[in-house]
């Protein structure tokens, strides 16, 4: 099968806490009026990515790489589903509190992998602030006991954002977004979360959202800031570029190419790309005779072993790989 740059069209997503511009900013088009997280690489049962140039439009990339293995990469090879999820997520309201297991956890209780993840903030609000684990001295006695008494806020670490502020959540790390936050999201493909609180907050049907308080007690883990630093950088990443994370299931590389200054990048055999182009002030890939425009918010698959290909044009990007 062919390889070549494939541009995706991802998969949008309503929740109520979803904001609006990632249809205004970002030329991201939904059937709803906002747009809450927008999955810009996704290879998961009814919720599929659909390659939008060339030979294989029209395709689902699960399709694609269900046609040729060669796509993922060696490094893929020692999972049995596609690794990872990139979203978008513009939070026009605050999320839930919550939790993510770990792999052991996970397979244990939801037949799936846990959820380490990473956010790039895109944007922020003046004042606005995550939720970034637990305030300091709070253990799992003290948070059963805030959720027993109703005052989960008073036990949460709240920190302040801004744009180009990188935050690594591995499993079992607390957190949440807050309202006026917008994020590149990179993490294991894995859709599982234990929400420990909603603000007593109200589905359009007047229900509740479902909280999952006894498995986010089970797995949530205090780390120091260290602790977290090792292991979001603990493999090695050699790269021009700025290392977002490099950890045991991803790297993430921020490049910024300006203008007359080419961005040289390879596809070798080990893993497929994923590009996540933040801005875009006329940019364009070349790949062979191929000369394809980037937009703003675009997403692109880069097979593995695809070789060298170019970035122009005045643009910020995320490249991922998997470990």
């Amino acid at each position: 099968m062919e390889k070549y740059p494939l541009l995706l069209k991802p998969v949008s997503k309503q929740i109520i806490w979803g904001g609006d511009v990632l249809k205004k900013e970002y030329n991201k088009k939904a059937p709803f009026e906002k747009i809450a997280e927008s999955w810009e690489l996704s290879v998961r049962p009814g919720e599929n990515c659909v390659i939008r140039n060339g030979g294989l439009k029209g395709r689902t990339l699960m399709g694609a790489i269900a046609g040729d293995r060669s796509f993922l990469g060696t490094n893929c090879d020692a999972y049995d589903r596609f690794p990872l999820l990139i979203k978008f997520i513009d939070a026009g309201d605050r999320l839930s509190i919550q939790v993510h297991p770990d792999n052991e956890y996970a397979m244990a209780h939801e037949g799936e992998t846990g959820k380490t993840e990473m956010w790039y903030i895109m944007d922020a609000d003046p004042g606005a602030q995550l939720v970034y684990g637990l305030k300091p001295g709070t253990g799992r006695k003290e948070l059963e006991e805030a959720v027993k008494g109703g005052y989960v806020e008073e036990v949460m670490n709240y920190v302040d954002v801004k744009k180009g502020d990188v935050f690594f959540s591995p499993a079992g790390q607390v957190h949440a977004i807050g309202k006026g936050i917008l994020i590149a999201e990179i993490q294991q493909n894995c859709n599982v979360t234990y929400r420990v609180y909603d603000y007593n907050r109200r589905q359009p049907d007047g229900s509740l959202r479902k909280l999952h308080t006894e498995k986010a007690l089970d797995v949530i883990v205090s780390r120091t800031e260290e602790e977290i630093r090792r292991i979001r950088f603990s493999k090695p990443a050699e790269t021009s570029g700025t290392v977002l994370g490099s950890c045991d299931y991803f790297t993430s590389v921020k490049y910024t190419v300006c203008q007359g200054r080419d961005l040289e990048l390879q596809a070798d055999v080990k893993s497929f790309m994923s590009l996540l182009f933040l801005e875009s002030e006329g940019a364009f890939i070349l790949f062979e005779d191929r000369k394809i425009r980037i937009r703003k918010g675009d997403s692109l698959f880069i097979p593995a072993d695809m070789g060298k290909f170019r970035i122009c044009g005045g643009c910020e990007l995320i490249s991922t790989t998997v470990n």
